[in-house]
C-alpha cells in the first residue's frame, strides 16, 4: 500500500513537472512573439498526424530509451554515468566495423554485432568504474574525458585503410547486419507492388522502422529484473544507498562499482549498435557530440531512474525532439532551441522535489548526530 502511494506520488509529480514545463515554455514563447498553442499544435500534429511520423518518433526514441536506462542503472547504484555519450559512440564504432568486415548469415550477423557492442561499451564504461574503485577518481571527471576520447577515436577509425569509403565517411554495414523491418521486402519488386495497395503500411515502411524498439523494451525489463529480483541487483543497490554500510555487511564495494559501470556502459554501447544497424548504417565524421548519452540523463531523471519508466520518458523525449523539428518550417519558423528550453524546464521541475529531499535527508542526519 505504501509502495503504491509512493509510486502514485512520483507519477503525479512527474506529470505536474511536465505541465509546469509547458506553461513556462508558453510564457517564454509569448514573450518572444510566438503563439504557444499554435506551436504545441504543430508538435502534436508533427508526431501523430501520419503513420510515418509515429515511426520516426519511435526511431528517435529508441537510443534515448537505452541511454536513459544506462544512466538510470548507474544512478540506482550510486554512480553518475555522464559517460553514456562516449559508450554510445564506442557502440557505433564497433557495430560499424563488425557490420562491414564480418561475413555472417542474416540472423547471426546482427546478434554478433550487438554482443560485440555490448562488450566493448561495457569495457569502456568499466574504465570509469575501475578508476573510481582503485584511485577514487570521480566518475564525472573520467566520464567527460572518455567522452572526448571516444569522439576523436570515432573520427580516427574512419580513416583506417580498408574501412575508409570517402571523405568523412566509412563503408556502410552489410545488408546481413541490418535490423530494418522488412528491409529486403519493401525494396523488392513484389514488395513495392504489394505496398501500392496498402497505403498505411507503405507510409510506415518509408521510415527506417526497425527492431530496435523491441530490443529496448526487452533491455528495460531485463535491467529492472536484475536490479529488483537478483542478488547482484541487491548488492549494487546496497552500494548505491550507502557504500560504508554495504562494506560493513561484507559486500565488495570496489568490484560492484566496476560491475555497475560495465552494465551501464554495455546498455549505451547497445544503443549505439542499434543506431548503426537500424538507421545510419555506418559512421561519418563527428564535429561534436550527438547528444544521445547526454539526453539519456534527462530521460532517466524524468523516469525517476526506473528502467521501465525510461520507455515512456524516452518516447516523450523522442516525440519532443522529432515533433520539435516541425516548428522550424513555415509559417511558424520558430528556432529549434525552444524544444531544448521546454525539455530543460521540465527536467528542472522534475529535479526540484528530489533536491528538496536531499536537503531534508541532510537536515535529518544532522538532527540525529546532534
Amino acid at each position: 500500500m505504501e509502495k503504491k502511494k509512493i509510486l502514485s506520488s512520483t507519477v503525479k509529480m512527474t506529470l505536474l513537472s511536465i505541465l509546469l514545463g509547458l506553461i513556462i515554455t508558453a510564457i517564454i514563447l509569448l514573450a518572444a512573439g510566438y503563439n504557444p498553442l499554435e506551436i504545441y499544435a504543430v508538435i502534436v500534429k508533427g508526431v501523430f498526424s501520419k503513420p510515418k511520423y509515429i515511426s520516426y518518433t519511435i526511431i528517435r526514441a529508441t537510443p534515448l530509451i537505452l541511454t536513459g536506462i544506462s544512466v538510470a542503472f548507474a544512478f540506482k547504484t550510486g554512480l553518475f554515468n555522464i559517460g553514456a555519450e562516449g559508450q554510445f559512440i564506442i557502440g557505433t564504432i564497433v557495430a560499424s566495423m563488425a557490420g562491414y568486415f564480418f561475413n555472417l548469415p542474416i540472423v547471426i550477423h546482427p546478434i554478433v554485432v550487438m554482443i560485440l557492442a555490448i562488450v566493448f561499451g561495457g569495457l569502456y564504461g568499466s574504465i570509469i568504474g575501475l578508476l573510481k574503485a582503485k584511485f577514487g577518481i570521480h566518475e564525472v571527471i573520467t566520464s567527460i574525458m572518455l567522452n572526448w576520447i571516444a569522439l576523436y577515436a570515432h573520427n580516427a577509425v574512419i580513416n583506417i585503410p580498408g574501412f575508409f569509403a570517402r571523405t568523412n565517411k566509412a563503408h556502410p554495414i552489410k545488408e546481413s547486419a541490418s535490423i530494418v523491418f522488412l528491409d529486403r521486402f519493401k525494396n523488392s519488386d513484389s514488395g513495392k507492388e504489394w505496398l501500392i495497395n496498402h497505403q498505411a503500411i507503405r507510409d510506415i515502411l518509408k521510415s527506417p522502422v526497425n527492431y530496435g524498439i523491441i530490443i529496448a523494451i526487452i533491455v528495460a525489463v531485463v535491467i529492472w529484473f536484475i536490479l529488483n529480483k537478483t542478488t547482484l541487483g541487491y548488492r549494487l543497490r546496497a552500494v548505491g544507498y550507502n557504500k560504508f554500510a554495504a562494506e560493513y555487511g561484507g559486500i565488495n564495494v570496489k568490484r560492484n562499482i566496476v560491475t555497475s559501470m560495465f552494465i551501464s556502459g554495455s546498455v549505451s554501447g547497445l544503443a549505439g549498435a542499434l543506431m548503426i544497424m537500424g538507421v545510419s548504417k555506418g559512421i561519418t565524421t563527428l564535429s561534436a557530440m550527438e547528444g544521445y548519452g547526454l539526453d539519456g540523463i534527462g530521460v532517466a531523471l524524468i523516469a525517476g531512474n526506473s528502467p521501465i519508466s525510461c520507455i515512456f520518458s524516452g518516447i516523450f523525449f523522442g516525440a519532443l525532439k522529432y515533433g520539435g523539428t516541425k516548428i522550424q518550417a513555415k509559417p511558424i519558423e520558430a528556432p529549434k532551441e525552444i524544444i531544448n528550453i521546454m525539455i530543460g524546464t521540465i527536467i528542472f521541475f522534475v529535479a526540484i522535489p528530489r533536491i528538496v529531499n536531499v536537503f531534508r535527508r541532510i537536515r535529518d542526519r544532522k538532527g540525529v548526530t546532534e
